[in-house]
């Protein structure tokens, strides 16, 4: 069995491959596993997180596979988030004793940034997720966007800017008027009204090049290998199958069974040319969009922040991550990390101008910040971070099966239900190894369900179909009025 690529989707599926009792080959470019969702080291030798990346209490993949390499208890949980106003007016949003739809309405409620009127229209707007159920295969909400949906259902500006906005562009990385609105649906049925838990943060303790190693001990405890700096140029074929992946120098490595779990730019650049230029399963994947992703890092020579993280509103930065704070960094403050996701407006910036706008964003909203001495900042462009969730999307994303039988594709711009996040990888990766295990006629469920309804949202919540693309059909069955 070869694994190409170590991101999350390649990640997940070796780790199930090798679980299910296959030696498992997984080759990874990078010096490093995780992907995107990575470490790196800066010239001085310090290493540094790419991006600071979360997890959210729904996604019950990824909390599956952290648990199966021993990482679970390395990511903290945070139920408290705290939004900061251009004005510097400072908001939580926690759940409440009150059953879920409810549970956090007193914190939308209380919400300083909006009037009662705009408090009141997200509350019709939310009522309007809570009837949709959980459905996701509306007619209606596919290729429409979810700024339209929006506007639709009459919500403001400053309700879109300041509070749908601020959860969106960060959880999905594209802008409103780019994002398919079931998509931006989903986020909110999940996260903050199916479930009490859905919302809670998830942040990893430990630096992202620490959280992935139990991968390898999984892997080569079943007798397979993890080869980092193993670079894939491409797939041969022969008689409709795959045959084998020829590496740099000329080597060649072959097995029963593929798994490309690359970006679908780099899936394009290896699979072979003739599938490419014949199946439509493959040179659909050239109508993929891809979106940015800009994070800044800052030290500082003193403490200037006690929070874990706060979101800020009105401005180009949109999340600060305390760094010290939540990976045991120097002191507990100085080392904050900036995020800017769907990053479109920074592309042609320099380091230099990207650092000076958030510096003084920064400083506008941590007080001690003014008189902190920086001591150096560093700025990580990554222009093709994600996938874009664009309107129509989805007909173009492959799913794990390929017309070659012994070829199966994982990455979270496969067909997964979710668009691009940590979730999805992981979930295209059990699906992937699910596929095979089919074939081999060995079928096991990986996939995990998402978080079952609670309190009066399970009268809401409807049946959904489960793990359709793995070639077996599962049913999660819910309550209903």
């Amino acid at each position: 069995m070869i694994v190409i690529g170590a991101g999350l989707a390649g990640l997940s599926s070796a780790v199930a491959l090798a679980e299910a009792g296959f030696r498992v080959n997984l080759l990874e470019q990078r010096p490093f596993l995780g992907g995107r969702a990575s470490s790196y080291s800066l010239p001085n030798g310090e290493e540094i997180d790419n991006c600071q990346h979360v997890t959210l209490g729904c996604c019950t993949n990824l909390d599956d596979f952290y648990g199966r390499i021993g990482a679970l208890g390395k990511i903290g949980r945070y139920e408290q988030l705290v939004f900061v106003d251009a004005a510097g007016r400072r908001a939580s949003m926690a759940a409440s004793a009150l059953p879920p739809p409810f549970h956090l309405a007193p914190s939308f409620l209380l919400y300083p940034s909006l009037s009662w009127a705009e408090r009141r229209g997200i509350g019709e707007a939310m009522l309007a997720i809570l009837q949709r159920g959980g459905r996701n295969d509306d007619a209606e909400d596919c290729g429409r966007s979810m700024l339209d949906w929006l506007r639709d259902h009459k919500q403001s500006e400053a309700a879109i800017s300041r509070f749908w906005g601020v959860v969106l562009v960060s959880a999905l990385n594209e802008e409103l008027g780019q994002m398919e609105a079931r998509y931006g649906l989903d986020v909110f049925w999940k996260a903050f009204i199916s479930a009490r838990s859905g919302y809670i943060l998830g942040i990893p303790r430990v630096p992202l090049g620490e959280l992935y190693e139990g991968c390898r001990a999984v892997v080569e405890r079943r007798g397979g290998e993890v080869h980092c700096r193993a670079t894939v140029r491409g797939l041969q074929e022969s008689d409709g199958r795959i045959t084998g992946v020829v590496l740099d120098g000329g080597r060649q490595d072959r097995a029963d069974f593929y798994v490309l779990a690359v970006p679908h730019e780099a899936a394009l650049r290896l699979l072979p040319e003739r599938a490419v230029a014949e199946e439509a399963a493959f040179s659909q994947i050239r109508n993929l969009r891809t979106s940015p992703i800009t994070s800044v890092h800052f030290w500082f020579d003193s403490d200037v922040m006690a929070e874990p993280f706060v979101t800020l509103l009105d401005r180009t930065t949109q999340w600060i991550f305390n760094k010290s704070r939540l990976s045991g960094g120097p002191g507990q403050g100085r080392y904050l990390q900036a995020v800017i996701s769907a990053s479109y407006g920074l592309v042609e910036c320099s380091r230099q101008q990207i650092i000076d706008l958030c510096l003084d964003e920064l400083r506008q909203v941590l007080p001690d910040a003014r008189g902190a001495r920086l001591v150096k900042a560093t700025v990580v462009k990554e222009l093709a971070a994600t996938f874009s969730p664009c309107p129509g999307s989805d007909r173009w994303r492959p799913t794990q099966r390929t017309p070659l039988p012994n070829l199966f594709l994982a990455g979270d711009w496969t067909s997964t239900g979710w668009p691009a996040t940590m979730e999805g990888a992981v979930r295209s990766g059990y699906l992937a190894a699910e596929a095979i295990l089919y074939d081999l006629g060995e079928p096991k469920r990986l996939l995990k369900p998402d978080l079952p309804a609670e309190g009066l949202a399970r009268y809401w919540a409807r049946s959904t179909p489960f793990n359709r693309r793995s070639g077996l059909r599962y049913t999660i069955a819910t309550p209903s009025s």
